[in-house]
């Protein structure tokens, strides 16, 4: 229905990048590599209505082969021509390798959460995209126990769009 809602020639808009850092899983700090793609509609003058998707590809370091961090999420914010600010609830889906005090294992699971982020143009449609990210971790496991799980992201992005 949120599709059929009448707009501007403009409203869609399509971003994407690659964000490469790190994230603590457990007690082991480990690289990531975190595409991203976002598809907004802009539906009365500033209001933007999105839908994100990033996932964070953690290489193999052991045996314990390779981790997948996929996050998604639907959010409502403020848009303009130099940049944009959203935030709404998210849905993880999550298996990797993690380290706790004494034990090694894979860990895997579901967590809902929140989503902020925020896109700054700087030339035309090249930019940077900063997200935070704060998941409810729960479930038993024996390597990690459950909790919070924050995540910070910030690269590149480049904006598709009709003019």
């Amino acid at each position: 229905m949120l599709l059929a809602a009448p707009g501007r020639a403009h409203a869609f808009e399509l971003s994407g990048g690659v964000s490469l850092g790190g994230i603590l899983v457990g007690t082991d700090p480990r690289l990531a590599v975190s595409p991203h793609v976002r598809m907004s509609w802009r539906m009365k003058d500033s209001i933007l209505l999105a839908v994100d998707e990033m996932c964070s590809i953690l290489p193999s370091t052991n045996e314990l082969g390779i981790g997948v961090y996929n996050h998604t999420s639907v959010a409502v914010g403020y848009a303009s021509q130099q940049g944009n600010f959203s935030l709404g609830p998210s849905l993880s889906l999550y298996t990797m390798p993690a380290c706790g005090v004494t034990l090694c294992g894979r860990v895997a699971g579901v967590a809902p959460g929140a989503r902020a982020q925020a896109d700054v143009y700087f030339v035309g449609p090249l930019g940077v995209s900063v997200s935070a990210a704060v998941d409810w971790v729960g479930g038993r496991s024996l390597v990690l126990p459950g909790g919070m799980a924050a995540m910070v992201v910030a690269g590149p992005v480049l904006r598709w769009g009709a003019k």
